[in-house]
This record gives C-alpha cells, structure tokens and sequence, in this order.
C-alpha cells in the first residue's frame, strides 16, 4: 500500500466509525509499522486538518466528536477505484458512436486528470483496456439527447418511428421509462399511449422526437423488468415457449459457460453433448443465434422452432449448390 492509499484508507476507518483505535489495530489494518502510522496520522492532522485526537480513556485515536468532519480536498481515491476510473473511462470510449460527444470528451478529460494524479499514464490508460463494438447502429446525436434528457426528467415525448420491419413510419406519444444498452445499440423501454402498451424502441430507428409538458406514466421497476426480461433478448412480453437446443461436443463448453437467459438451465449428456432449456416469446432473435452453430446445434423443442430453423438452413443451403454441381 503506497503513501496515498494508506492516507485514504485511514481515513476512510475513522470517518466510517466513531469509536477508538488503538495503534495496533490501525497498524494491521494498514499493513504497516508504527512509525509510518504517526506519520499518517500526523499528515491528516497537519495537512488537512483531520481532528484526529488521543483518546487516553479508551488508549486509541479517534475523530474530536466536537469538531465537524472533514472531507480530503478534491477527488481522492484508493488504488481500486483507479481502476475502476480506468475502466470506465475505455467504456466511454466504446458507448460514444458520436453521440454527446463534447460532454463525452469533457468527462473522459476528467478521469484522466485523476488517472494522472494517481500515478496512472495517460497512454497506458488508453491502451491498457480496449472496447470493441459490434454490429452497433448510428443514432442521430440530437435525438439521443432529446431521449436521453426527456427520460431523466420524466416527459412524455412525441416521436416519429421508423419500423424496419414493414418499412412504415408512425406517430405516437410515449412515456420513457429507461435507456437500454444491448449488444452495442441503444433501445428505450416505454410506455406507448398509442398501442396502450409496454414497447421498446430502437433509438437509431426515431427520426424525430419532442418532449411535451405532460408527465410520463410511470411504470414500477418490478413491472418493467417482468415485462422486458421474461421472454429471449430484446424483444419484450411474455415468455410462452420453451426452447430445447442440443449442443455438439466440441461446442458444449463454451455454451455451457455462456448466459443466454436468466431462467436458462442446461444438462450435460453422457456423450459430452450439451442441453440448453430457455423460454422464449418472439422466436426471431433466438433463431438468429441459434444459426451461429450450424451444424454444432439442433433445436429439439417446440416442432415450430425446429420447422424454421431448418427452414433458413435449407434456404442457405439452396444459395451455395450450384457450387456444389459444379
């Protein structure tokens, strides 16, 4: 423990707790020898005058119960939460996408400042970590910080959608509820006062947005998470089936280690094969993972999973046998 954590960390004993602590107490919890404590100690004292006094009653030091608490000036932090600094100023980097930029930038140019002062390069910071998105899609930077602003101050908000399902736009008044991020695009969970429903929307895909001065229809945390995390992935409502894949022994532990649902279960087979069980609403997300394995997976369960699995596989099958005849 260096100089700074051991200052920080006695610190953060006295300022938790009121009670006396004996030199030899504060000794194991610093990891230190009795002349670096008094010199610790003495540095709270003289240089940001912690009222740390002797408390000859109870043969320890403590916080002057009279004198208010201090706080250490500026931003200090422990080694560990450097590194969470660290870290949180690479996922910056990664969540941008040209979004907010300016606040972006201001805000990673303060962790750096604070990386620095706590002994952290400014180039080891940028290349210790790396984030790499995806499969991400552009949002309109406007729109994100109308989403982003008519969320936190709880509006309704008019927008304009685009569905890529169908190709059509629709008007509608929504009450945000929260910003999700999810496999490297931004969807906003909300209430449709149009569809008189729960829906989500991807961000990239809304062309206009305008908040109103109405205030949003507020939806319990419970009933959010029930709704939008019962069935597979992104998409939302019940979960009313329940998929069985087999997995292929050569991709058994990778999937077995892997977390695809909450409520998933699986079993290992004798033969080294892997059985994973998962519910599932709208089935067109899980059949997109599910073709990632080719051959490595079979959809056991339900018989209409199954028919449109094959189903896609036969199609890709059908693009390549002309190489195959020829």
């Amino acid at each position: 423990m260096d100089r700074f954590d051991r200052i920080y960390r006695l610190y953060t004993l006295f300022s938790t707790g009121r009670e006396a602590r004996s030199a030899a107490s504060l000794q194991a919890d610093l990891g230190c020898s009795r002349a670096t404590l008094m010199r610790a100690i003495a540095e709270l004292r003289e240089l940001f005058g912690t009222p740390l006094v002797w408390d000859a009653h109870s043969r320890g030091y403590r916080l002057d119960g009279v004198a208010p608490r201090v706080q250490l000036p500026g931003l200090w932090f422990s080694a560990d939460e450097l590194q969470a600094l660290l870290l949180a100023q690479n996922l910056l980097s990664g969540l941008g996408d040209g979004l907010m930029p300016e606040q972006i930038d201001a805000l990673r140019g303060r962790l750096m400042t604070l990386l620095a002062r706590g002994g952290v390069a400014p180039q080891r910071a940028a290349e210790a970590l790396r984030i790499l998105p995806l499969g991400g899609r552009s949002c309109d930077p406007l729109i994100f910080r109308q989403v982003v602003a008519t969320t936190l101050a709880g509006r309704r908000m008019d927008i304009r959608y685009l569905a890529r399902s169908s190709g059509q736009i629709s008007s509608r008044v929504i009450s945000p509820q929260r910003l999700v991020r999810y496999r490297d695009n931004w969807y906003l969970d909300a209430w449709c006062h149009w569809r008189g429903a729960l829906r989500s929307f991807s961000v990239d895909a809304i062309e206009a947005a305008q908040a109103t001065d109405d205030p949003a229809q507020g939806i319990p945390q419970a009933e959010l998470d029930a709704y939008f995390g019962a069935a597979y992935g992104i998409f939302a409502g019940p979960a009313a089936q329940r998929a069985v894949l087999r997995f292929a022994a050569s991709r058994a532990r990778w999937v077995a280690a892997e977390r695809w649902h909450p409520a998933q279960f699986g079993r290992w087979l004798d033969d080294g094969r892997y059985e994973l069980v998962l519910p599932f609403g709208d089935p067109r997300e899980l059949i997109l993972d599910i073709l990632r394995y080719g051959p490595q997976v079979e959809v056991l369960e339900p018989a209409s999973l199954r028919a449109e699995v094959a189903a896609r596989l036969r199609a890709a099958a059908a693009l390549y046998a002309s190489d195959a005849a020829g």
